[in-house]
This record gives C-alpha cells, structure tokens and sequence, in this order.
C-alpha cells in the first residue's frame, strides 16, 4: 500500500492546496487537449512550410497581446485577474464555436484558430505556474511541484480521449463547449485554491492587494536581472532545441511513414508513452529528485539528453531514433525539468511572477520558436542535412547543460537569502 505522504509530502494543508492545485491543472489541460488536435489539423492544411508564418504570426500577437495583460495583473488583485484571463479565454472559445457552426470564412478562421490555441495555451499554463510560484516557497515547491505537475499529465490524458471518443459523436466543432466547460471548472479551482492557500506555512501577501507598477513593466524587470535574463536564455534554448527535433520529427515521419493513419498512428504512440512515463515520475519521483539533487541538476538533465540526441542524429538522422528521442525529451521536460524551471520563479518579487515570468514563458519562448523555425529552414535552405543541423545545435546543448548549473546555483542562494530573511522578521 502506498502511503499519502510519498506520493504528497507536507502537513494538510499544503495537501489541501496542492490537491486543488493538482485538480486545477488537471481541467486547464484538459481544455487544452481537447484543442490541440483540431489546432493540429487546421495547422497542415496549407502543408508543413506554412508553420513558421504561422509560429511568427503567434509571436507577433503575443507582442501586442502582453502589454495588455500586464495593465490588467498592474489593476486587479490575483484572486480578480486569473479568474478573468480565463473568462476572457472562455468567450473566446464561444465565439469560436459560433464561427464555426456558421461556416463564417472557414479557411480564415482556421488560421486564427490555430493562432489563438497557440497563444491561449503559453497564457493559460503560465498564470497557472505564475500562481504556484507565488503560493508555494522554494521548499514547499521541490516537495510538490512534481505532483501538482501530475494533474496537467492527467489533463493531457484524458483531453485526447475525450477527443477521439466524442468527436464523431458531437463533431469536431462542439468539441469547443466542452473545452470552454474546463476552462469554467479552472476558474472554480482558482477560488477553491486561494481559499485553501491562507493556511499554508508562508506569508502570504492579502489577495485583495494589486501588485501595482505598469502595463510595460515586465521588460525593464527583466533587463534588469541577470537572473532574469538567465532564465530567459534558458528558455531560449529550450525553445530551439525543441523545433529542431520537431522539424526534424516531421521530415522524417513525412519521408518514411506513409498514409495520414499512420502518421497519426506514430504522433498518438508517443504522446501515450510520454505521458505515462511522466506521470508515473511526476506522482513518485519529482520530488525526491529535486529534494535530493537540487534545482541545478534537475534542470540540466534536459539539456544532457538533447547532448545525447543530437550526437545521435548527427551520427545516424534514422526515424527511429527520432521517435526514441522524442520520448526521451519530452519526458524528462515534462517530469523534472519544468518542476525545476517554476521552482526557479519562487525567489522572485511577486510582481516579477506575474509580469516578468509571463514575459519569459510566453514572448520569449513563442519568440525563440517562430526563429528557430526560421533558422532551421534557412539552413536546410544552404543544402545542411538533418544531420548537420543536429551537429551545429550541439554546442548550444552543451552551453545550456552549463547555464542549468549556474541558474541552480542562483536559485540555491536566493532561497537561502529569502529564508534568513523570514527568520530574522519572524
């Protein structure tokens, strides 16, 4: 029998918060899910060489999209302004549906449609962290961000099931009212979880409170702190890392798989296998690693297995490898080294959470993607092969493994910095 305080260690009422937590990300992702596959189908319609139009055109609502969030976290108190993100996003969603059902420019719509998923998804899951960040502490966050983790998997699970049961039932289009019911239920959690939060072992700054400072605020914050900026480049390469294998994903399942069931066949076996690796770590192991091993290491196992991807593509660009990569990657992002990623945000100021950290996760990391697939095609446009192209990311990979182990070490003194304050005013 498996006993509560491995899977959840911590008193009630961290486990009440992390439970709500848990059952918060749960519902968001599974809004998500249920998108992602539409997004996907609406995006291959004019083939694979419209993605980066479509990743840049990502980025460039994002821009004009984030000093507008920044006005709204600078006017209302966190218990206000999470709850209207998602109302914002759930009428969205409604508009969609309508859209849709009335066959208002279809092609069009799709185009946005795609636009929209892309941008709701980086927004929606960074309010979500930027909560937890401001929450839990660092030590609080080692223990249990691998478990609240836990409940986006779940999400992530039952969001394609829900999709493949229900689509040729309903059709694909209501599918959208039953993202936009989750998002409902997010908001629901958001103030169950505020309620259970005033308990935690942690000042708490009074919900009511705005943080203050400006729309524009996040950019000046972040120029300002080479923590800031680490993190950011951390992203960065995150997010070059990533296109790299997925465009070369692509290529490789186009070239050797054939027939659009197969392809899908192929997609659908790592997304299953990814997610049970992930959540299987996330419940059991996230946490004693991070406890064990510290943010630094925790956030560099990432970057050592694209080391060891790219060295492998380099040697032998096989669609073998890829899918065994993809797996790979993919699970070590999901189940340990985002957990270390938001577990850095927790010894930033509060307003830095909210505006800095949104700034990070959603414009720089959309920002690295629509380049990277700029820089991907350019290369392939100067006659590189997937194997050179995986050659020259290599030293990228080595210098992220390297930036990891500085940011952990950052991330160690700041926490301990934060806590001899707290003994001090205590």
């Amino acid at each position: 029998m498996i006993e509560p305080s491995r899977v959840l260690p911590g008193n009630a009422a961290e486990r009440r918060a992390a439970l709500w937590s848990f059952a918060y990300f749960f519902v968001l992702l599974a809004s998500y899910y249920v998108l992602r596959p539409l997004r996907d189908q609406m995006g291959i319609t004019g083939g694979v060489r419209t993605l980066p139009w479509l990743f840049t055109a990502t980025f460039i609502t994002l821009l004009a999209v984030q000093p507008l969030y920044g006005a709204l976290v600078a006017a209302l108190p966190r218990v206000r302004f999470i709850p209207v993100v998602y109302h914002f996003f759930a009428a969205n969603l409604l508009i969609f549906w309508a859209a849709f059902s009335f066959g208002a420019h279809a092609a069009v719509i799709a185009r946005v449609f795609f636009v929209w998923v892309s941008v709701f998804n980086l927004f929606a899951v960074t309010v979500f962290w930027s909560l937890m960040a401001d929450l839990f502490s660092s030590e609080q966050g080692k223990r249990l961000f691998g478990f609240i983790g836990a409940g986006g998997t779940a999400g992530a699970l039952l969001g394609p099931l829900i999709t493949v049961t229900l689509a040729g039932r309903l059709g694909p289009v209501n599918l959208l009212l039953i993202a936009t019911a989750f998002l409902e239920l997010a908001v629901f959690c958001v103030y169950r979880l505020e309620h259970a939060s005033h308990a935690l072992d942690k000042a708490q700054p009074a919900e009511t409170a705005r943080l203050g400072g400006g729309a524009f605020a996040a950019l000046p914050a972040l120029l300002r702190s080479p923590y800031l900026l680490g993190v950011s480049l951390w992203v960065s390469l995150l997010s070059l890392s990533a296109t790299i294998l997925y465009l070369a994903q692509a290529h490789l399942v186009a070239a050797g798989v054939h027939g659009a069931g197969a392809q899908t066949r192929i997609f659908a076996s790592i997304d299953l296998m990814v997610s049970v690796l992930t959540l299987a770590t996330q419940i059991f192991a996230t946490g004693p690693l991070l406890a064990r091993f510290g943010i630094g290491i925790a956030a560099a196992a990432l970057p050592l297995v694209y080391i060891g991807a790219f060295a492998a593509l380099a040697l032998a660009p096989w669609l073998a490898f890829i899918i065994v990569i993809q797996i790979a990657q993919r699970w070590a992002n999901f189940a340990i080294a985002n957990p270390a990623r938001q577990v850095l945000f927790t010894v930033i100021g509060r307003e830095e959470k909210y505006k800095a950290k949104n700034l990070i996760d959603v414009v720089v990391y959309r920002g690295s993607d629509a380049l990277s697939g700029w820089v991907f095609h350019s290369l392939e446009w100067l006659g590189l092969k997937l194997g050179m192209i995986a050659l020259c990311a290599l030293p990228l990979a080595g210098g992220w493994f390297l930036l990891s182990l500085a940011l952990g070490r950052a991330q160690a003194r700041r926490a301990a910095r934060r806590a001899a304050r707290g003994m001090v005013s205590a």
